[in-house]
């Protein structure tokens, strides 16, 4: 039997109000759809559930026993309903996105301010994963959206091409190669090179481009993240190799000079599920990091060729 919340409802303001009047008041209706949302109760059910005459209202021994158990149902309906609504509007209020922990770092204060002045009242969760990481957590629905490495994406996933991100080679400004415009790789293969560790992104595009050279390449130290090969650079022990937005930032002693021969770029972008449209705070987010992106004055990986 399906439950008649209508028909409980009239049930209820009529038994506590003492009449079809006053319980129709009660619900803002007339006294006329009152009394078909009773009658239509009583049919499903079977049986009366209210005595009436000219000048009273009372309620039979079947209305008596169903009251207190339609005033428990409907109050129990109404909390379910406030939960599921609670949560929907959190749900609503609540940014959740996944990204790579360098672009975080780069990229997403500048982002971030902008999508809270625009939003004042949001709540933001991010998880800071892997490229790998990522498309298993926008899968899982833990995340919205991600921003990534698009050569690291998923089959089920919709990618959105945001910027080419070159690869440069990181030195002190005291370093012989700091000033010059390029350096090749045939330049810098027999000195001290930090490595990212194996199966990160960044280690597999850097050795896909090198081929066969990758391991001929004077490997001195393997680190996991950028930060810390900048750490070891800056201590005059050895070079790195880091894509352009890892270097928005650089520390005050280093410097970035291009690469080429190969020249390696990776492509950052956003990840999404397949045909579902993002939330408005989501949509809201993704535009502004767009007009970001486009701001950027990406010299290397823009302007100049292979």
């Amino acid at each position: 039997m399906k439950v008649d919340v209508p028909g409980l409802e009239a049930f209820l303001s009529i038994a506590d109000l003492g009449s079809f009047r006053r319980g129709a008041a009660h619900l803002n209706l007339s006294q006329t759809a009152v009394s078909h949302r009773l009658r239509k109760l009583e049919e499903s059910i079977g049986v009366k559930l209210f005595t009436r005459t000219t000048r009273h209202v009372s309620l039979t021994q079947a209305g008596s026993d169903l009251l207190p158990h339609a005033r428990a149902l409907l109050k129990d309906f109404e909390h379910q309903l406030d939960l599921i609504c609670d949560r929907h509007r959190d749900h609503q209020n609540v940014l959740s996105l996944a990204c790579m922990p360098t672009l975080a770092v780069h990229m997403l204060p500048t982002v971030f301010t902008a999508f809270m002045q625009k939003h004042p009242g949001a709540k933001v969760r991010i998880f800071d994963k892997s490229a790998t990481e990522i498309g298993e957590t926008i899968a899982s629905g833990q995340a919205e959206f991600g921003i990534a490495i698009l050569a690291s994406n998923r089959w089920n996933l919709a990618t959105e091409p945001l910027i080419s991100d070159e690869y440069f080679l990181i030195c002190r400004k005291d370093h012989a190669l700091a000033h010059r415009k390029v350096v090749t790789f045939a330049e810098v293969m027999h000195l001290p090179l930090i490595r990212a560790t194996e199966k990160t992104a960044n280690r597999i595009i850097v050795d896909e481009a090198l081929g066969l050279r990758a391991e001929r390449m004077n490997w001195t130290y393997e680190v996991q993240h950028t930060m810390t090969a900048f750490m070891l650079v800056e201590g005059g022990t050895a070079l790195a190799i880091a894509p352009y937005l890892a270097t928005m930032h650089l520390p005050p002693h280093l410097r970035a000079v291009p690469l080429s021969r190969p020249r390696i770029t990776r492509t950052v972008g956003l990840l999404s599920k397949r045909s579902v449209p993002p939330s408005t705070l989501a949509e809201s987010f993704q535009e502004i990091l767009r007009d970001f992106v486009r701001s950027l004055k990406v010299t290397g990986p823009s302007s100049r060729s292979a």
